[in-house]
């Protein structure tokens, strides 16, 4: 017993893939106790090698922890995993809690948190900004949605694996900040791949446009993380797939459909990323997106 509760040091990983392997390696480092789970085999075997027990099925994961971590791709599968009739819900002990660490439609958010409260589980959606790197150097950005009183149990398993915690509100609410933040991001990288483009066609080098960029008013976050790609032409170096962008690009103007809010930009950029997918560019990078642009302009944004 710590401060009059139980140390819950018995975490499990379901979906072990670019980002949940991260975070198996920074719990295993920090002394928790790891049982994981994922379709794939390969993706088993690499969390296995950091230390972590691999579980059979997803039911006998939950039998076997107090926290689990969800890092899967949509929110089907995650419904699924989590209340399907052998999903975790199934085995789960009451007083257990759930982190949802993927990014989710808000409404499936909320119907889980419901089902988990049900059976007096406690449910957080708690989707990561920083990528693969971020999740296997433990300096992940989370932003939790919840009862608040959970989050305060869970933090410390969070602490092993980001760095910026924050709680924003309601069970959705991270949901909804994540979903907003990925909006943006997408959008950045759609215009600051047209604006290299046309300062490229117009006798600039594109070093020259990002360095004035990040030294005056257009300075991003963005450029900073993505634009080695786009003044590489390393499309293949992914940070973040297309495809995933693409899904959280859709789950936005879901929301915002939903709201009611109208969205010109997003319409406009969701569109723009369907047709990189369609141009099977959907496993790349998500600036990819920029080299479509190229393709219709004919012309790259890179010097070589």
């Amino acid at each position: 017993m710590e401060g009059g509760k139980v140390q819950m040091k018995k975490v499990g990983v379901i979906g072990c893939g670019a980002m949940g392997r991260g975070m198996v390696k920074n719990l295993v480092q920090q002394g928790y106790e790891v049982h994981v789970y994922d379709v794939d085999k390969a993706c088993v075997s690499a969390a296995a090698a950091f230390g972590a027990t691999a579980a059979m099925t997803v039911a006998e994961l939950g039998g076997a922890v107090q926290v689990v971590l969800t890092s899967l791709p949509t929110s089907a599968i995650l419904m699924e995993t989590l209340a399907g009739e052998e999903g975790v819900l199934s085995t789960l002990e009451p007083g257990s809690f759930i982190l949802d660490m993927g990014t989710t439609d808000v409404d499936v958010t909320r119907k889980l948190y419901e089902k988990a409260l049900a059976a007096n589980v406690g449910f957080l959606d708690c989707p990561v900004s920083g990528g693969p790197q971020g999740a296997d150097q433990g300096t992940l950005t989370i932003m939790a949605g919840g009862d608040e009183a959970a989050f305060a149990q869970v933090l410390p398993v969070l602490e092993a694996i980001g760095q910026e915690i924050l709680y924003i509100g309601q069970s959705g609410s991270g949901q909804v900040v994540k979903l907003c933040n990925n909006m943006v991001v997408a959008g950045i990288n759609v215009l600051l791949s047209e604006a290299f483009l046309t300062g490229v066609k117009a006798g600039v080098p594109v070093e020259t446009i990002a360095e004035v960029m990040q030294k005056g008013s257009g300075q991003s976050k963005v450029l900073s993380v993505f634009g080695p790609n786009l003044l590489q032409g390393s499309y293949d170096r992914v940070i973040f797939m297309l495809n995933h962008m693409a899904k959280d690009v859709d789950l936005y103007m879901q929301l915002a459909k939903g709201g009611g809010v109208p969205s010109f930009m997003g319409s406009l950029v969701q569109q723009l990323f369907e047709l990189a997918k369609q141009q099977g560019k959907g496993t790349m990078d998500t600036t990819a997106v920029g080299q479509m642009l190229e393709e219709l302009a004919k012309q790259k944004i890179a010097a070589h």
